[in-house]
């Protein structure tokens, strides 16, 4: 793909397709953390949900980077280059129920911003492939988003 696009904007893609897929990796390991510690009232729910939207999430790692080796890129594959990379913050300590679902809708407007930002990015840049995948990929976390906030929105203080 470098026939089609400039070296330089290659390089700002694959870094912007590298950080979507540590986020996805951050947020699926977060999601684990979430599935494994649920309790409560609707521990059921919850524990199915974190592992469904986890799964979701773990399955774009590999259509993130195998875009980024389409346009001739390289993907981040040492694991120790993962955090460093992502802008999705480890979940750290024990948390109640509702902050597992705050952190988790956090998680999911921040990667929704930069793709929104990406998207545009790899649309000027004339790859529309990327930007079509980004486009795929924000409106899966826009679900996964809509579905936590209902949770924090009901008020029955199940969530808590």
């Amino acid at each position: 793909m470098t026939t089609t696009l400039q070296q330089t904007q290659t390089t700002k893609l694959v870094t912007a397709l590298n950080r979507e897929q540590a986020n996805a990796l951050i947020a699926y390991l977060n999601y684990k953390k979430y599935h494994w510690t649920t309790f409560g009232p609707l521990f059921r729910e919850l524990h199915l949900l974190f592992e469904e939207q986890g799964t979701e999430v773990f399955d774009t790692i590999d259509e993130l980077a195998e875009r980024s080796l389409m346009i001739d890129g390289k993907p981040v594959a040492d694991p120790a280059k993962y955090l460093p990379t992502a802008t999705v913050k480890p979940s750290e300590g024990e948390l109640s129920v509702r902050e597992m679902v705050q952190e988790a809708v956090v998680t999911h407007e921040l990667i929704i911003a930069e793709m929104h930002k990406d998207a545009d990015e790899a649309a000027q840049a004339g790859d529309i492939g990327t930007a079509d995948l980004y486009t795929r990929l924000v409106q899966t976390h826009q679900k996964h988003r809509w579905f936590l906030k209902e949770l924090l929105k009901k008020g029955d203080h199940l969530v808590s």
